[in-house]
């Protein structure tokens, strides 16, 4: 269900957000980047540290026991968040470079051989492209890429023919960073595996923005990270199918992730404690949980209503700028506009509306080979978050258009 807003109270959950840069009120549209935290986030985190910090399963004693509670409280969450069959599903990663790099380091190391095929699409992340260019050249695989169209979206006429029966993997984004493409993943997913492939969805700017249900997706795996979704930073998620991830080899040894140890031979863990070597990030993933409760009090619904009436309402006051070009103008998409003017430089662009106080992000946005398609080095992206105003909005675009008076 859609409520409304009150975006006043919202604001007033969020510290970082009052203050001024270069004698101007902060105006973030950098959200693609990282989500600022609001409060509940913070004082779960300090309160740990202040009240009950202990390492977390081995301990007997009383500190020990809130933690393990505590950390796997978020666990719970997470996996009534995206729907998982099983809590054991939510593996806790580093985040979603981490997440990625586990299952091409162990699922791939294990599966896939010479001449098999690996999917991805011109939209990836470089998160989502380096780890399968290191496993493809390790075992021989082959890359092969959607295009895209000029709106920045799949090329779907292509599926067909990039889906073989050599294709072991498709790996692909659910939202774009760079564009906000909202990518039919779950026609993708269907047509994967009617060819046998195993699919990974790289949701890390989706999860903020939209529903996930990943047992409505059928996804065999699907990755995100804490600090896209109001949390810490240094905290992800992998979800994956129990009976894949009961088949792939741990990622880390140490700590946690075993059941007995000899030197003759090392017997491991069930699930989730395989993929978990090692001390974790407690504290952060505790405060992780208080980020779900916050996303779930407000509704992604309401979130997502808020945040694409401001994308609209930027979107028709770019569109009145002499020289402006949109990237990525697909029919569903959420959270982000990337655009050009003439022929300045992004960073100039960038440079400037920093000295009024907006945050945005430029240049190439970790998608190289996008931009090599678009035939330009990168882009200006503004990126929403349900804190931020129409007010805010306006400025941003009074603020551009300053800054194309000064750049002439």
């Amino acid at each position: 269900m859609t409520v409304e807003i009150n975006i006043e109270s919202l604001r007033a959950q969020f510290p970082i957000l009052h203050q001024q840069v270069n004698g101007r009120p902060l105006v973030y549209l950098d959200n693609a980047a990282t989500t600022q935290k609001p409060l509940a986030v913070i004082q779960s985190l300090d309160n740990y540290y202040r009240s009950y910090n202990a390492n977390i399963h081995r301990g007997a004693h009383h500190l020990a026991h809130i933690a393990t509670e505590a950390f796997e409280l978020t666990r719970k969450k997470i996996h009534a968040l995206v729907n998982s069959k099983y809590e054991h599903e939510i593996i806790f990663t580093a985040g979603t470079t981490d997440s990625i790099n586990l299952v091409a380091q162990t699922w791939g190391r294990k599966n896939l051989k010479a001449g098999d095929e690996i999917l991805l699409s011109v939209l990836e992340h470089h998160s989502n492209i380096v780890p399968w260019q290191l496993i493809a050249e390790e075992k021989g695989a082959v890359i092969k890429v959607i295009p895209i169209t000029e709106s920045g979206e799949w090329d779907m006429a292509q599926i067909d023919s990039l889906l073989t029966d050599r294709t072991k993997l498709v790996a692909v984004n659910h939202v774009s960073n760079a564009l906000g493409t909202i990518n039919p993943i779950k026609k993708l997913i269907d047509a994967a595996h009617a060819k046998g492939a195993v699919v990974l969805i790289d949701g890390a700017q989706a999860i903020s923005h939209l529903e996930v249900d990943v047992q409505a997706l059928d996804c065999d795996f699907y990755c995100f990270s804490g600090h896209k979704m109001y949390g810490p930073t240094g905290t992800g998620i992998l979800y994956g199918k129990e009976s894949i991830l009961n088949d792939m080899p741990p990622y880390r040894g140490g700590g946690e992730m075993i059941k007995t140890v000899t030197f003759e031979k090392t017997t491991y863990n069930e699930l989730p404690h395989k993929f978990e070597a090692g001390t974790p990030n407690i504290g952060d993933f505790i405060a992780l949980g208080a980020a779900v409760d916050f996303m779930n009090d407000l509704g992604l619904s309401s979130m997502r209503s808020h945040e694409d009436e401001l994308l609209r309402i930027a979107t028709d006051s770019l569109s009145e700028i002499d020289g402006i070009r949109f990237y990525g103008t697909a029919s569903h998409k959420t959270g982000v506009i990337s655009f050009g003017i003439k022929d300045f430089h992004p960073y100039d662009i960038g440079t400037l509306l920093d000295k009024q106080g907006v945050a945005v992000r430029t240049g190439h946005h970790c998608t190289q080979p996008l931009w090599d398609w678009y035939g330009v080095q990168g882009s200006v992206r503004a990126s929403f978050a349900v804190y931020n105003t129409e007010e805010e909005v306006h400025h941003f675009i009074k603020a551009l258009h300053k800054c194309v008076q000064l750049l002439g």
